[in-house]
């Protein structure tokens, strides 16, 4: 068994991952904390092989997390749960030696996929001897690299995706499909399109919103606090 620590702030999303790694066969959950300072004191104390750090924590960035994990001599590896898109700290994990990098928010079936191919990287080092040669090693390396998911439905782009998702995640509240064709510029029914496609996938979810006369509008929340029993739910509030 694969022992993991989950460090995330929000009470509620945490124990929303302590869920999903614990349904991932081969992995445990050693324990969950809430800040930075607490994870680099429960790696001293407990067995850890494995951090899934939220980088945007109360007292700390998780980079800094990962900084103190190394100099304290842990022999840990840490998956970065986070929403940070920036490409500097993109940079930064590597070079900070995060082995996975999973983008809030995010299904279970994504987690999933990163511990899997964790636990196949973890299961090829482990064999005594030396790799055979470069492809080896290459090989090895790869199965780090979680498989390709299939394209987008037609007409649809990764970027238009990127720019609704990232719209709807600054709004607690959830916004409009009008309100998210403003926010990024392309038509109505575009927006709709694509906020329905990520309520589909369980990245967003429909909420009848009442005004005073009409119809209920439908807004689209971001998935931030998802039960951990639906598969196809996602979590993480930034």
């Amino acid at each position: 068994m694969i022992s993991v620590l989950v460090v995330e702030d929000d009470p509620v999303a945490a124990e929303a991952h302590r869920a999903y790694v614990e349904r991932v066969p081969g992995f445990t959950v050693a324990g969950v904390v809430h800040a930075g300072g607490e994870a680099v004191r429960f790696c001293e104390r407990h067995r850890v092989e494995l951090v899934l750090l939220d980088f945007y924590l109360p007292d700390s960035h998780g980079l800094a997390v990962c900084q103190a994990l190394r100099a304290g001599g842990a022999a840990v590896d840490v998956i970065a749960v986070t929403s940070a898109r920036d490409l500097s700290v993109v940079r930064g994990a590597v070079s900070a030696g995060v082995v996975q990098y999973l983008l809030k928010p995010f299904t279970f079936a994504a987690l999933r996929d990163k511990l899997d191919s964790y636990a196949r990287f973890r299961e090829r080092v482990a064999r005594p001897g030396q790799a055979s040669g470069q492809a080896d090693i290459d090989r090895m390396l790869a199965t780090l690299r979680s498989p390709e998911k299939g394209p987008l439905p037609k007409g649809m782009s990764t970027a238009t995706l990127d720019a609704v998702t990232s719209a709807l995640a600054a709004s607690a509240d959830g916004l409009s499909a009008a309100a998210v064709a403003q926010a990024t510029g392309v038509a109505r029914v575009t927006a709709r399109r694509y906020l329905e496609y990520l309520a589909d996938h369980g990245l967003a979810r429909r909420s009848p919103h009442y005004g005073t006369v009409g119809r209920p509008e439908v807004r689209y929340v971001p998935v931030g606090h998802a039960e951990a029993g639906n598969e196809n739910e996602g979590n993480g509030r930034r």
